[in-house]
């Protein structure tokens, strides 16, 4: 990893995403890009015209940047090469647009515990994120003083279009020094024998020679609540699972778990884009 973007509102949830974020930094000497973005009546301008010919764009930007200086003070980003960024756009087109530009290595986004993403500081905005962004997304709820990763449970079908995302969590593991607990969920709807299970599993991970990992079929009444039931049982640190678009999970995922996982889980969540 070397860019970390973490969009953010000023709020206490963006803050408890900054503090990981600059965790992550210290640790793998990452720079750190804080995005504020000014979802404004663009529409108003006239033709030729640019955002700051805007009274009220003009005064947000300038209160913006007086926000951030708060936040560069802050002890937690000493040492760490932070850009701040106020742009007026469309917020989640604005976030992937930013990530494509700066050649983002990963989103760490604040949310508001329980409630998850429908509370989340960017809203509605924020579900089209998870569920489209090329780049994983790290969704953070509480306030983390010690972030680290031992315990990463990765829910999968393990069908072959999932292998590039397991690729992608094998180098958060690597960079983590974490075990990968590969979790299959069977459900009355999508049932599968415990020993087919495992030769699946088996079969797609073959071709890596990522060697700390657990295989684990677990049964429960919906693939949401296994993942998040097995999760609490091992205590895990992280969950991360694959996004497949505006498909949602791909198999045996229906369309809006990644979203349910993210609004549920009350431990951290990354999601892969497939």
């Amino acid at each position: 990893m070397k860019k970390l973007l973490v969009p953010t509102d000023f709020s206490n949830e963006a803050e408890n995403a900054i503090k990981v974020a600059a965790q992550l930094a210290k640790k793998h000497n990452c720079e750190l890009i804080l995005l504020h973005m000014l979802d404004l009546p663009l529409s108003q301008l006239n033709d030729g015209g640019t955002p700051t010919d805007l009274p009220e764009a003009v005064y947000f930007m300038k209160l913006a940047h007086k926000q951030f200086e708060t936040v560069m003070d802050k002890s937690y980003l000493e040492g760490i090469t932070v850009h701040e960024m106020v742009d007026f756009h469309d917020i989640s087109r604005g976030i992937l647009d930013t990530c494509k530009t700066h050649d983002v290595d990963l989103i760490v986004m604040g949310s508001h515990g329980a409630s998850g993403l429908k509370e989340m500081f960017i809203g509605s905005n924020a579900e089209k994120i998870v569920r489209t962004s090329e780049t994983p997304v790290l969704v953070i709820k509480n306030e983390h003083t010690d972030f680290n990763i031992r315990e990463f449970v990765f829910a999968s079908d393990f069908k072959n279009d999932n292998k590039e995302t397991y690729k992608q969590a094998i180098k958060l593991a690597e960079a983590f020094n974490a075990k990968i607990h590969l979790l299959m969920v069977n459900t009355v709807a999508n049932f599968t024998t415990t020993a087919d299970a495992k030769v699946r599993i088996s079969e797609f991970i073959q071709d890596t020679t990522f060697k700390n990992y657990t295989i684990n079929i677990y049964n429960d009444e919906t693939a949401e609540k296994g993942i998040l039931n097995f999760s609490h049982i091992i205590n895990a640190d992280l969950i991360g699972i694959s996004t497949h678009g505006r498909q949602g999970i791909a198999h045996f995922f229906n369309g809006s778990l990644s979203e349910d996982i993210v609004n549920h889980a009350k431990r951290p969540v990354i999601t892969f884009k497939i």
